[in-house]
């Protein structure tokens, strides 16, 4: 569409270019009304923006676009060193980088034609990336209890997506491929999404109490740790979690719509998969690329809203934005973005575009700090993932040895919590989250986590009751639902 594709030497033997074809499909506004027709399915996922309506042009895919998904193609699991790609000639093993092994399969199936238009998803890889994956990227001790079942990455390849624009009030379903192979597939997904779902379904409950991996008094004694390493000089921060776990029944998809409803989030995200249901209420961007632009939005910074005052609720958000700590906190990622940015866009691209943005969400205010660079020759939009994984602002700085200081001092890995989930779009497109405010729900339990970053003049009773402030969303849930 007016520009040559791009495509790298390295693959340009085994790519092969594939049709974009679209049909328009019935808009309307709940999109969970018509993802509830295909929520129990197999690997079915539901990317929502929690709302409707861009904010700015320059961020048209903040609140912009619902993405729905099911009956991938391909599915690609990694456990420890081992990824699988499940195809339906069965599964292969594939040993090496897990990310370079999503673009293998990526390249395999080719490149859309498409890479000039506004649509996020033309079909592709989407799924999500657990914070654990980062064991294959860094050398991180192996301390904390393995508490989950999931993988640690797991991502289907899909041909077709239902997209939902909601500034254009729009709605279609597209594909890459043949366009007699897409208009079978097309024709499938009218009668999946025609089936009337049951209403009688019961949401999650809990039947057991709801616990958390560390009381107030562990927490300060993990606390006065991090203090430690900051005095002594291993970090300048440390993002501490705590982890709250509990065996539960009944419906995921049904207790996401009620998190939906609590809290509107603009990278919120169901995701029905193999080893469990992953129901994220997440605020925050991991790393997004648009027409080979890089950009992330690191969220350093919170305070509770007050609904029920005006004044107290602006005096919060003033207290935030003029906060000298919360700021010196948010700069310290931002130095890390840069400099993880800095490893895979061009040489002087990289640019601080917003600093210290006051944003407000449902329950909290937050700082956001925008930052750009444009993509290096040859670098694509897996090559950003992996050089900025895991996410800065949920691990500290510098990032690695935060990492491992994790390690000691939370009892639990963290599996999807601070992880991403993310889409690789056939045309080059690619967004993703920091899967926090996020509950995994598997094998009959639930489990979500919370925490913040610590620096030198961080208070212990202070960051543990912010622990809680972002957690409430996830226990007003549980009480909306009749858990605990």
């Amino acid at each position: 569409m007016g520009k040559e594709l791009r495509i790298t030497q390295e693959n340009r033997n085994s790519v092969g270019l594939k049709q974009v074809c679209r049909e328009d499909f019935p808009y309307q506004t709940d999109t969970s009304e018509v993802f509830a027709s295909i929520a129990d399915q197999p690997f079915a996922a539901f990317l929502d923006s929690g709302r409707s309506g861009a904010d700015t042009i320059a961020d048209i895919f903040l609140g912009r676009f619902d993405i729905l998904v099911y009956q991938p193609d391909t599915v690609i699991s990694t456990r420890g060193e081992i990824t699988t790609v499940h195809t339906q000639d069965g599964p292969k093993e594939r040993m090496g980088d897990p990310f370079a092994i999503v673009q293998q399969v990526l390249d395999e199936f080719g490149v859309a034609t498409d890479i000039d238009s506004e649509t996020p998803f033309v079909g592709g890889a989407l799924g999500y990336f657990a914070y654990d994956l980062g064991r294959q990227l860094e050398d991180i001790p192996c301390k904390a209890k393995e508490s989950s079942s999931m993988p640690d990455m797991q991502v289907g390849v899909y041909d077709s997506a239902l997209v939902f624009d909601h500034q254009l009030k729009q709605a279609y379903l597209i594909g890459c491929g043949s366009k007699q192979t897409l208009g079978e597939k097309f024709k499938q997904w009218r009668v999946a999404l025609g089936v009337e779902r049951k209403q009688s379904l019961q949401t999650l409950k809990v039947v057991a109490v709801l616990q958390s991996n560390m009381n107030f008094e562990f927490y300060r004694q993990q606390f006065m740790r991090v203090k430690k390493y900051i005095y002594d000089g291993d970090v300048y921060q440390i993002n501490l979690a705590q982890r709250w776990h509990a065996k539960a029944e009944g419906n995921a998809w049904e207790a996401y719509r009620k998190l939906r409803a609590l809290s509107p989030a603009p990278f919120s995200a169901f995701l029905n998969f193999e080893a469990g249901a992953i129901l994220s209420n997440s605020p925050e961007r991991f790393v997004q690329v648009y027409r080979e632009l890089a950009m992330t939005a690191p969220i350093k910074g919170t305070r509770a809203r007050s609904h029920g005052n005006i004044e107290a609720d602006r005096s919060n958000a003033e207290a935030l934005a003029n906060s000298a700590k919360d700021q010196a906190e948010n700069l310290m990622i931002v130095d890390l973005i840069r400099n993880d940015f800095g490893r895979v866009c061009k040489i002087g691209s990289v640019k601080v575009e917003k600093l210290f943005e006051l944003q407000s969400f449902a329950n909290v205010h937050h700082l956001v700090s925008t930052i750009t660079g444009q993509l290096a020759k040859g670098k694509q939009a897996l090559d950003l993932v992996r050089a900025c994984f895991p996410g800065g602002s949920i691990t500290g700085a510098p990032k690695v040895r935060a990492m491992e200081i994790i390690e000691k001092l939370e009892p639990d890995r963290r599996g999807v919590y601070c992880g991403s989930i993310a889409y690789i779009s056939f045309n080059g497109n690619m967004d993703s989250n920091i899967a926090i405010r996020t509950l995994v729900h598997e094998e009959g339990q639930l489990h979500y986590s919370a925490g913040g970053g610590l620096v030198h003049d961080s208070q212990v009773e202070a960051e543990f009751q912010e622990s809680l402030l972002k957690a409430g969303v996830m226990k007003k849930l549980i009480s909306n639902s009749n858990i605990g």
